[in-house]
């Protein structure tokens, strides 16, 4: 007998999450459970890597002209959706379509309204002509809210209920709450993926994925709770990735329901909450008290923001000044789940709010309710974990700017802040926009239509013979596909 070729084992991850997606529609999607999931799946045209810089995906190369108003895309000709057709501009330009169009609700059309039209000259060749010059456009770009997917799925009115990507992974199987599995992408542009594929379980309670673990039943893991992930390191042959995040924890105000109209109450909530204890009470103190802009660019010392600093007496003035010495009742909404901390945090911010008469009402959710009513803005106050960005204006615009497509969950509409946003927009010199930005900042902490509290960390838990998973600052697991087990 002669030698044979040694057949390659099959090398599947077995990994597990304590929170499910919610959708599969790239562009509306805005939990983090469905985008860890859809970034498996899907592309946009450009990704951001781990130190936040635009690096190819879908697009192979791009070029802003002189007046940057018009940037033109090159596509991967490699480049094909898991149906096995070629990514063409058409797609491209379909996508971008489908999510200027307001009827279609996607979560991040405030970041693309500059595209005034889009030319496709060639198959692989884009090119968005814009009403102004947008200088975070392309950083934009790499959300998965921006995926591109086929125009044909999109005029078949399948979008959301198939999921045809061109990412590393295809969705073989979904049982919502239960399970997913994904087979690799033999024909991905990006390159060859490290596994043959991977089986997620949906383990809510993350103190069961940590058992799963130290069974040997799980061969990775992602972890939100800071109580349980700081648990990983005790424990022989595991290791865990923790990696400092652009999300940012938040309590959210709505500025048009009093009295939280008032900006004396908003000022006095800002005051009575010590974010340390907060922090320290919820996760461990594993994180960093934060004001708005959470990139580290941008960043500003939190202790030149308005009362970051705990001050009672000066809450309480604000609060008779108000008309509000005796407080006032107030519910405050939190998901279960995701962030894992969000009861705790609320209890905390319960006991502080009281000390200045504020009596808060704690009703949880489960995510996909919660996800509902806070997009409505249907809350007194919300406990949040929001998701951010390498740019100010990216992060901020859709809610902070009078055309934000989620305008309606910040209540607030601000001249300043709507003014800065577009100076930030179209300003290129980087100095100028940092001291754009730092302005933005300090007004948003002053007028506090959201107490930002602290950013926290990606915790991701693992076996010693998987290798190679990069952790990135914005909280990604697109590192997947490039693990392998050996």
């Amino acid at each position: 007998m002669g030698a044979t070729a040694t057949p390659s084992l099959a090398a599947t991850l077995k990994m597990a999450w304590a929170q499910d997606a919610t959708g599969l529609d790239p562009h509306k999607q805005t939990a983090f459970s469905s985008i860890r999931l859809l970034e498996l799946i899907y592309e946009p045209l450009v990704r951001l890597d781990g130190d936040l810089k635009v690096v190819p995906a879908l697009a192979k190369e791009w070029t802003f002209s002189s007046d940057a108003k018009t940037l033109t895309f090159k596509l991967d000709p490699a480049a094909k959706f898991h149906n096995g057709t070629a990514v063409t501009s058409a797609d491209v330009k379909a996508s971008f379509t489908r999510i200027l169009d307001q009827a279609t609700g996607a979560a991040a059309r405030a970041n693309y309204v500059s595209i005034a039209s889009i030319d496709t000259p060639d198959d692989k060749t884009v090119v968005f002509n814009l009403s102004q010059p947008d200088v975070p456009l392309l950083t934009a770009m790499g959300s998965i809210n921006a995926a591109i997917v086929p125009a044909s799925e999109i005029t078949g009115g399948k979008i959301g209920t198939a999921a045809v990507g061109t990412g590393p992974f295809k969705l073989e199987k979904w049982e919502p709450n239960q399970k997913e599995v994904l087979k690799a992408n033999a024909e991905w542009a990006g390159g060859k993926v490290g596994v043959d594929g991977i089986d997620i379980s949906v383990l809510p309670d993350e103190n069961a994925i940590l058992a799963a673990l130290r069974a040997k039943q799980v061969d990775f893991a992602l972890l939100n709770d800071p109580l349980v992930a700081t648990l990983v390191p005790k424990v022989a042959g595991l290791t865990l990735n923790r990696k400092p995040v652009l999300s940012y924890h938040v309590l959210q105000l709505n500025p048009s329901r009093k009295p939280m109209t008032e900006l004396a109450v908003r000022q006095a909530i800002s005051c009575a909450i010590d974010r340390q204890d907060v922090l320290d009470t919820a996760l461990l103190g594993e994180g960093q008290i934060t004001g708005p802009l959470t990139m580290p660019l941008y960043r500003s010392d939190p202790n030149s923001l308005f009362c970051y600093k705990k001050d009672l007496e000066k809450a309480k003035k604000l609060m008779a000044d108000a008309g509000f010495k005796d407080g006032f009742s107030a519910t405050v909404i939190a998901a279960t789940g995701e962030p894992p901390t969000a009861a705790s945090e609320a209890q905390v911010i319960q006991s502080q709010l009281k000390e200045i008469g504020i009596k808060l009402d704690i009703k949880l959710m489960e995510l996909n309710v919660y996800v509902d009513t806070w997009l409505k803005g249907d809350f007194d106050m919300a406990v949040a974990l929001n998701g951010g960005r390498a740019d100010p204006y990216t992060m901020y615009n859709r809610y902070w700017t009078k055309a934000g497509n989620l305008q309606k969950v910040s209540n607030y509409v601000d001249d300043t802040l709507d003014d800065l946003m577009q100076k930030g927009r179209v300003e290129t010199d980087i100095a100028k926009r940092k001291e754009i930005f730092a302005a933005f900042d300090k007004h948003l902490a002053e007028k506090s239509p959201w107490i930002w509290l602290y950013t926290g960390y990606s915790y991701t838990a693992q076996q010693q013979n998987v290798q190679n998973f990069v952790a990135t600052p914005d909280g990604s697991l697109f590192g997947l596909s490039k693990v392998s087990l050996k």
